[in-house]
């Protein structure tokens, strides 16, 4: 019964909303996929030039283009396969699928933005680049393991936390600002070992793009920027098998039919071993991570299609066991593709994200774990209206549960009592609508809205406080310190302790002034209602997510931006200009001295404030020919302001902006892939930042015998500049084998002169002269690496 009602609805607003609902119309529609293994191909170009029409498939590969009855030709292109035309006569609905050969010169070509070897002119898209699986394999990455994490870095507007870290920075946001979701879920945190690695395996990997802004309404909850990826679907066709074998760890994938062309599987592995050279050395230290990817898809009619899919990956730090650090994400997804009728596609998703985190230190003798958990379910729908207007909406819920610290005592000496910081809950929704529509053959827009509304909920014991203030001053001290609650007020199971509810428009628009010229502007609001409560710049397994309350606001983003487009020389280079501007309102900051680990009252340690971006952003890119590759340059600023509430209070940094810890003022990516032989390829990256916001001690003072550091200003100061050349060159002894077992050597050097880049710096007193003395803590020198790649 509910299937009919929404089928009537649908049908409805077909009727009400078509232009070219017509008889002399009919409707053409299918997906498209790659001949090799049935994969399902996202953003394929569909042109039918007898009707100057084109349209491209969806994160299905779904297509739906309505055309007057007649004889058209059919031109399917993609980047890295074989064009396909073909002719056709429409007289009535047609279902017709493509399959798609890759083509051989797959090795000559990098896409980094839509799906072609050039900036999608017309298309009312901004801020938004995605790279090719083949792409980021050709980047050299620490230790010889491709690190999609990092290849994203090497785009305009993005910068890494600092050295050694996955985390990544988008136009001045923070870390916690980034939606970043794998098959749909959410991942919390993106790295292994720290930073070493990230946690997506690219074996795995189908389609990757980041949005930075001009974000569709379809996304939400983060207020920086959506990086949506997608695992294979696995060859339905036959069985295969690849991997890679390096020095620090190994990765194997298997594919295959369940019932051949029906039903697939992929089952994907990958982890560290060198802990075991570690011991066999008696080194009492030990560092490893492992995670497995899997998906299984089944398709019951044209109509209907099931996927399920998930991820496992768990790290563990031992130093010595005094200090044991483990932490792990854990996804799953079962999704629903239905087509209602030749117009309208829909997917429902139920998901499942969870997110752990423990440290053990034996010298405190404390054993802490905590964990964020969300439940979650989309259903999305797009309805072709017409060639010229089609609609996305749809509906979003999610669960939160979060654990900030179960405590309990380690180690037969410890001093530590069990306890339990309370639990929290929240509960958020959202509706979205967005329409993508063609006005002329010059202007397109892109426009949709989102409402989305948060509820924080029990069972929970909240503090009051004074004056409502979970944080005072000290007019005597100058200082903040943390309020001491007056009572507290009980709230029972799934009772409401504060509701939040935003409207979030979003708008692209694009002028074409011709095929090789266009400008675009993009504004969109959206609200983050969960935060990551830290001191530092990256994400760290020591950080706490926390909820939206009466005391932490949600923070609320808008956003402008205007670029420019071209193409020029037969779109064999493409250049890009962008620039924008930020503002997010109850963007909180830490008082001096905060204690963030095993806090029961996070409220009191952190004060609401704003934070504004705003920059320049360049990418010249040379798109075919032997040589290819990219320039990308960002001019920003990136401040924070936590003025006072009052004007007996100074607020942190005296109420003024000072930098973000996210800020850099200059960055340049230098991304270049050589062919050159078919045996032989090149690559090369070479990597410039400003140095990361910092505050460093400015004096010191003796206190009862005590050398104590004073220091000034909030981030008033900086780490050195951030650089490094990574070069790699991949050996292919037989390229024209394409059965049986194929196999190629990977060399890589990862900062080729060995820069010795700040992750911080530490000051102390030297032992010999007395004087004080900053030294330089770096992770990385040059790292070589080799792996050897296979499949068959």
């Amino acid at each position: 019964m509910k299937r009919k009602i929404w089928y009537f609805i649908l049908t409805f607003l077909t009727i009400i909303f078509s232009a070219d609902a017509q008889e002399s119309k009919v409707t053409l529609s299918g997906t498209i996929a790659n001949k090799t293994n049935n994969e399902t191909l996202i953003g394929v170009n569909i042109i039918i030039p007898e009707a100057k029409a084109s349209i491209t498939t969806n994160s299905y590969g779904f297509y739906s283009i309505t055309l007057p009855k007649g004889n058209y030709t059919i031109i399917v292109s993609y980047m890295g396969f074989d064009t396909v035309e073909e002719s056709i006569t429409l007289t009535e609905n047609t279902k017709k699928n493509f399959a798609m050969p890759e083509t051989g010169k797959a090795l000559d070509e990098v896409v980094i933005t839509s799906n072609k070897t050039k900036a999608n002119i017309r298309k009312p898209e901004m801020s938004v680049n995605k790279l090719s699986i083949a792409t980021i394999k050709k980047m050299p990455a620490v230790m010889g393991e491709v690190d999609v994490l990092k290849s994203i870095l090497q785009l305009p507007g993005v910068t890494n936390a600092q050295e050694g870290a996955s985390g990544f920075n988008v136009r001045g946001g923070s870390v916690d600002g980034n939606l970043v979701m794998l098959d749909e879920a959410v991942v919390y945190n993106t790295s292994h070992l720290f930073g070493f690695f990230s946690v997506f395996n690219s074996d795995v990997l189908k389609d990757l793009k980041l949005y930075k802004g001009g974000i569709p309404a379809n996304f939400g909850g983060r207020v920086s920027s959506v990086l949506d990826m997608y695992q294979k679907e696995g060859n339905n066709k036959e069985y295969h098998i690849n991997g890679g074998i390096g020095l620090i760890s190994s990765r194997l994938l298997i594919e295959g039919p369940i019932v051949k062309e029906k039903s697939s599987f992929v089952i994907a592995g990958r982890g560290s071993y060198a802990h075991l050279f570690l011991k066999l050395a008696d080194e009492p230290n030990t560092a490893y991570f492992y995670d497995l990817n899997t998906k299984l898809n089944y398709r019951f009619n044209d109509k209907n299609n099931v996927f399920v899919s998930g991820y496992f990956g768990n790290d563990k730090m031992n130093f010595n066991n005094s200090f044991i650090n483990t932490y792990g994400n854990t996804l799953f997804n079962v999704r629903w593709n239905h087509i209602f009728s030749d117009k309208i596609f829909s997917n429902a998703s139920a998901i499942y994200s969870d997110y752990n985190y423990g440290l053990q230190i034996k010298t405190v003798g404390i054993d802490w774990e905590s964990d964020v958990k969300n439940y979650n379910f989309k259903y999305d729908f797009k309805h072709y209206i017409s060639n010229n207007l089609i609609l996305n909406y749809g509906l979003n819920s999610v669960y939160y549960k979060f654990n900030p610290g179960t405590i309990n005592p380690y180690g037969a000496t410890s001093g530590i009592n069990p306890d339990q910081i309370a639990r929290k809950y929240a509960f958020e929704n959202a509706l979205y609508i967005s329409a993508e529509q063609k006005l002329s053959e010059k202007l397109s827009i892109n426009y949709g809205l989102r409402y989305s509304h948060f509820q924080r909920l029990g069972e929970e014991e909240v503090n009051t406080y004074a004056n409502n203030q979970a944080v005072v001053f000290n007019s005597d001290f100058q200082i903040y310190e943390e309020a001491v609650p007056t009572g507290t007020i009980k709230y029972g199971k799934n009772k409401t302790i504060a509701t939040f509810s935003n409207l979030e428009p979003r708008l692209s628009v694009a002028y074409s002034l011709n095929d090789n010229q266009s400008f675009k502007l993009g504004y969109n609001r959206m609200s983050q209602y969960i935060h990551l409560i830290s001191n530092t710049a990256s994400v760290s397994p020591l950080d706490i997510w926390s909820p939206s309350d009466r005391y932490l606001k949600p923070q609320i983003l808008d956003q402008i931006a205007l670029g420019y487009f071209q193409n020029f020389k037969e779109d064999n280079y493409s250049l890009e200009v962008e620039t924008f501007y930020k503002k997010i309102k109850n963007k909180s900051d830490y008082i001096d001295g905060a204690e963030l680990i095993a806090n029961e009252a996070i409220e009191r340690v952190l004060l609401n404030g704003e934070a504004r971006s705003y920059g320049l952003e360049l990418m010249l890119k040379k798109n075919t020919g032997k040589l290819t590759g990219w320039v990308s340059y960002t001019l920003s600023k990136a401040e924070q302001r936590t003025p006072g509430r009052n004007s007996n209070e100074p607020g942190i940094n005296q109420g003024q902006w000072y930098r973000a810890n996210y800020d850099k003022l200059h960055n340049l990516s230098v991304t270049a892939a050589y062919q050159f032989t078919k045996k032989w390829n090149f690559g090369g990256i070479f990597t410039f930042q400003s140095g990361k916001a910092a505050t460093f001690p400015n004096g010191k003072y003796q206190y009862q015998g005590i050398t104590i550091a004073s220091y000034g200003l909030r981030n008033e100061d900086a780490l050195a500049a951030y650089h490094h050349l990574d070069l790699s060159a991949t050996y292919v002894p037989k390229p024209d084998k394409k059965k049986g077992w194929q196999g190629e050597w990977v060399f890589s050097i990862y900062n080729v002169y060995n820069r010795s880049n700040a992750a911080s710096y530490s000051f102390g007193q030297n032992e010999d002269t007395g004087l004080s003395e900053a030294k330089r803590i770096s992770i990385f020198g040059i790292i070589p690496g080799v792996t050897y790649n296979f499949k068959f």
